[in-house]
């Protein structure tokens, strides 16, 4: 599903639409996620995956990008990769995904000015692409929730640098929000919701309790758990 389905195009007004921006996911690798120590690691996977599905169900364009996969990161989280199986990142020994030139190649192939972009850490691979796209004309939104770095200071400062250049913060939810508008746009709806229900705590269960309690709907039917069979690696152990 997406929005091109049957949704009309929204007005924008300085504001994101699933028709004016692409979304950029640099660097959510093991080794870099390992040195995060500001946020919740297990928060920032889930608000990673969230805001993929999210760019899945609004039909947005997406650029994966990777650092030094064999070299030092590892491959990219396969949460990642499992919303977006058919992808493979674009792979970089630059720091800087701006100084890539297939990365830059990939946004502007896509036509679209405005960036929605999160990574890891926030000091280099989001602060340094995110001052050169601004200076090459881009408008940058940072989903701070989907990013991390080695200290609270890091990431503090390299907010506060974006934001003086231009860019603006955001997080998953608010970003899912915004492309959503309207809760009269049905075709989206009941994705939006399921990402809700998975990944937005308070706001999912609430949302749970008001379907069941008060409108009288059926609980919601998540996949049912089976437990994994052992590998045969393990079973000739």
């Amino acid at each position: 599903m997406g929005q091109n389905s049957s949704s009309a195009k929204r007005s924008e007004k300085g504001l994101l639409t699933p028709d004016n921006c692409v979304v950029a996911l640099i660097d959510h690798q093991p080794q870099m996620l390992f040195g995060v120590s500001n946020f919740d690691r297990q928060g920032i996977i889930n608000n990673v995956v969230a805001l993929s599905k999210a760019a899945r169900v609004f039909d947005l364009p997406v650029v994966l990008s990777t650092v030094e996969t064999k070299g030092f990161s590892g491959i990219i989280w396969p949460q990642i990769q499992a919303v977006f199986p058919k992808q493979v990142p674009i792979e970089r020994s630059s720091m800087n995904a701006w100084d890539d030139k297939n990365y830059v190649a990939a946004i502007e192939k896509t036509g679209r000015k405005k960036i929605v972009v999160a990574g890891l850490w926030t000091e280099t691979c989001i602060a340094l692409g995110t001052i050169q796209a601004l200076h090459d004309g881009y408008e940058v939104y940072v989903v701070e929730d989907c990013c991390g770095d080695i200290s609270q200071l890091a990431h503090d400062n390299a907010m506060k640098r974006v934001i003086q250049a231009g860019a603006k913060p955001v997080t998953s939810l608010s970003v899912m929000l915004e492309w959503q508008r309207d809760w009269a746009n049905k075709d989206t709806y009941d994705a939006v919701m399921d990402i809700v229900k998975n990944h937005y705590g308070a706001y999912g269960i609430g949302v749970e309790y008001a379907y069941t309690m008060v409108h009288g709907a059926p609980p919601t039917k998540f996949p049912e758990y089976s437990v994994p069979a052992a590998s045969a690696a393990a079973a000739h152990k």
